[in-house]
């Protein structure tokens, strides 16, 4: 684990070229195990979830060429092996369930631990994937400390309703169809953007999938994948991270995004706290007129609210960046998280930094915002933009903060604190307990 020692007050200036996305990334990297062709990727972040894959691809005898100082990956699984009592898949880390249909469509077998989990957001179930896995024909036995999934030499196309539009399981999905026998089709898809660049991914190897964006895929199962090159787009979330780290400093920060396009919704959600956010020739920045104030509503004896849940509702990822915002901008919000449980506990923390918050129930969270704040050690839970959120209110505060166990920031956010102190901050890793 490691800190972060935060000296706040200043604003913070600048351009930023933000990473690709972690979630586009993964999966995508998982999806290269469905070709024996090489493949050349561009933009891969160094990260830790990205070295944890590319090293259990060298274990199954992968070729592996990484140079992440500049983000080129070059990957063949010509010669890849995979024994499922020799080789077991990352812990820790909810991307390691993607590799298990490619390890299915190449092997006939896979295997999944116990401790296939990411951020502690909540129960992270797994039956979903299992639901998938079996339409294709995939059948499952559980051993000790994890399941075993076989399945015969070819997966068999199928028809699948979703529960509700899950990210992880419908590129599972997707992986499963890309080669399987006939044609297959998932209603209630997830659409979200890192999706839709998975697909994008999918498509230039050679599969045929239909209703990209939407929640419905039609799939058409190929013989063979080849290979190619690709090149990420920005991450989204890494934008608007630090469009809310301008806005909450009165700092100006542009941030290089080529999709604009993704942003009405966010952009509208910034609004709410008195941020302005203009996009420019390939650029974004968000503006303030002063201190931050939350917009009240025109329906009278209501909250101002920001919901958050699949796409294109505002992502949940982003939530706490706009808690913090919500802490710090004058005036009462009411935050609902509709997808996961466990994704709030972490407002206790706030309170350190003399905070006024509510915790609701476990998906609903008011802020009464404008207080004054002081500068505190806070411990941050395994969630990426929960350490962020954090970050952003240190940085804010006059005064030295701490933020424990800020590691999560390093799973999706390469040079995060390089950038911060370009922009002007004075932030440092130090080693934790």
């Amino acid at each position: 684990m490691a800190n972060l020692i935060v000296h706040g007050g200043r604003p913070l200036n600048g351009r930023i070229i933000p990473s690709a996305n972690k979630n586009a990334v993964l999966p995508i990297l998982c999806a290269t195990l469905l070709t024996r062709g090489p493949v050349r990727l561009r933009g891969v972040p160094d990260i830790t979830d990205v070295n944890k894959i590319l090293e259990i691809f060298r274990t199954l005898g992968s070729a592996v060429e990484a140079d992440l100082a500049t983000g080129l990956v070059d990957i063949c699984h010509r010669d890849t092996v995979f024994d499922p009592e020799r080789h077991r898949l990352p812990e820790q880390m909810r991307s390691s369930i993607m590799l298990v249909p490619p390890l299915l469509a190449r092997f006939g077998v896979a295997r999944i631990e116990d401790d296939v989990k990411g951020c502690t957001l909540g129960v992270r179930e797994i039956d979903p994937h299992v639901e998938v896995l079996r339409h294709f024909g995939g059948e499952v036995e559980r051993t000790d400390g994890s399941l075993v999934i076989r399945a015969p030499r070819k997966l068999q196309a199928t028809r699948h309703w979703l529960d509700y539009a899950s990210v992880t399981t419908t590129e599972n999905f997707v992986l499963c169809a890309a080669t399987a026998e006939g044609t297959s089709t998932l209603t209630n898809a997830a659409s979200e953007p890192h999706v839709q660049e998975f697909c994008t991914f999918m498509t230039m190897l050679g599969a045929r999938i239909q209703g990209i964006g939407t929640s419905q895929l039609t799939i058409e199962g190929v013989d063979a994948l080849g290979g190619g090159e690709f090149s990420f787009t920005e991450d989204f979330h890494e934008v608007a991270t630090f469009l809310a780290l301008g806005g909450i400093t009165g700092g100006k920060i542009s941030i290089r995004n080529s999709q604009p396009e993704l942003f009405p919704l966010i952009d509208r959600t910034f609004a709410k706290f008195g941020i302005s956010v203009i996009h420019e020739d390939g650029w974004s920045r968000a503006e303030t007129s002063g201190p931050l104030a939350v917009r009240q509503p025109f329906t009278q004896n209501m909250l101002t609210k920001v919901e958050a849940a699949p796409w294109p509702y505002l992502p949940v990822d982003l939530l706490p960046i706009f808690i913090a915002l919500g802490v710090k901008a004058s005036g009462s919000v009411m935050f609902w998280n509709k997808v996961y449980d466990g994704a709030l506990g972490w407002s206790v923390e706030l309170s350190k930094f003399g905070a006024h918050t509510f915790l609701s129930d476990p998906h609903r969270l008011i802020t009464f915002g404008g207080h004054p704040l002081n500068p505190a050690e806070v411990e941050s839970p395994y969630i990426i933009r929960v350490s962020i959120a954090l970050l952003m209110l240190a940085a804010s505060i006059d005064g030295r903060s701490v933020i424990r166990n800020a590691t999560p920031i390093r799973r999706a956010h390469p040079r995060f604190a390089e950038n911060l102190r370009a922009l002007g901050a004075d932030v440092e890793w130090t080693a934790g307990d």
